[in-house]
């Protein structure tokens, strides 16, 4: 009998510890979305980012992605993003969608300009870039035909 009140216990020790690291965990982390001002950015293509992603400015996470849509329209990818109000973007801020490392998560990253105007709540980043595609990138190096010259018909002569 003593046997099971001893495991018992031991099992609620593990719990709370258990239950002690998650709240660390998150209270330490930043993977709380950022309450502020939405403003929307359209690109060709946002793979590799996903709802509640980081918004970084240097590195900084300065807003999470709320979520992303397609215009019927224009077939762009719309993002809305939720930055902090202490940070007022420019209009001509750059938001361009990169990655933490070769294999890394992605993120967006805003690049400020120095205008003057700035994006109003509810704005749109009118200037983006999409994501870099590694495996395209392989597949055109590997496709491509290097040092590839056209040769010279008959009766012709080679010219240099």
């Amino acid at each position: 009998m003593t046997g099971n009140v001893i495991e018992t216990v031991m099992g609620g020790v593990v719990l709370v510890v258990a239950a002690l690291f998650l709240f660390f965990a998150y209270s330490t982390s930043q993977v709380r979305a950022v309450q502020g001002y939405e403003v929307t950015a359209q690109f060709e293509s946002v793979a590799g980012i996903r709802d509640g992603g980081d918004v970084r400015i240097a590195g900084v996470k300065v807003g999470s992605i709320l979520s992303e849509t397609l215009d019927p329209k224009t077939f762009l990818a719309t993002v809305r993003l939720s930055i902090d109000p202490a940070y007022k973007l420019p209009d001509d801020t750059v938001a361009e969608i990169i990655s933490a490392g070769l294999l890394g998560d992605r993120f967006l990253a805003l690049v400020p300009g120095g205008s003057e105007q700035m994006i109003p709540p509810g704005g749109r980043i009118k200037f983006t870039q999409s994501p870099v595609s590694l495996e395209n990138l392989i597949g055109q190096m590997i496709f491509s035909q290097p040092g590839a010259q056209k040769k010279p018909e008959e009766g012709e002569t080679p010219s240099k």
